[in-house]
């Protein structure tokens, strides 16, 4: 049975639990069901928390493992074949606004799962390092390297590539410097 404090604090995590879903899954109705699942599965284990300091952290390590299960079944019964494919809903703001959303948005879906949860959970969500190392159960220095070549990854992905007005020349060759 749930207290009203335990419903408290559950309910102010949804939002940021429903943003990671939906950037990992990058289908809402998915993304609500996973969501779902990890409130279900939190409310029956309760009793396993450690602390409510620990619980946000908590919370993102359970829905992520249950991604990654998801996955899992995915891949052994192979992808159905969508019958019905709806638009992405369009950002707020201008249309350039709404399409450089867009452009980030399937460049991060591009971007490998190990740098998408690390720079979805560092950069969005706002974990520390060592928050995001304990989600992940990776170690703090991996999170790190991860989120670097993420970032790396997304900025080739959304940058134009230069126009001839804009190209100088070939760069000279980096040099070490002792």
């Amino acid at each position: 049975m749930t207290t009203r404090r335990t419903r408290h604090l559950i309910e102010a995590q949804i939002p940021a639990l429903r943003r990671f879903a939906r950037a990992l899954l990058r289908d809402a109705e998915a993304a609500d069901d996973l969501v779902q699942d990890c409130l279900l599965r939190a409310l029956s284990r309760w009793h396993l928390l450690r602390s409510e300091e620990e619980l946000r952290a908590w919370l993102f390590a359970m829905l992520r493992n249950l991604h990654i299960d998801g996955l899992r079944a995915k891949a052994r019964r192979g992808t159905p074949v969508a019958l019905d494919l709806a638009p992405e809903p369009a950002a707020a703001g201008t249309p350039e606004a709404s399409l450089q959303f867009t452009q980030v948005m399937q460049a991060i879906g591009r971007l490998p799962l190990e740098q998408r949860e690390v720079l979805l959970l560092v950069g969005v969500e706002d974990f520390s390092y060592e928050a995001t190392a304990r989600i992940l159960g990776i170690p703090r220095g991996t999170v790190m390297s991860r989120l670097s070549r993420g970032r790396a990854a997304l900025r080739a992905l959304t940058e134009e590539p230069p126009t001839e007005t804009d190209r100088s020349g070939p760069r000279p060759p980096l040099r070490s410097v002792k």
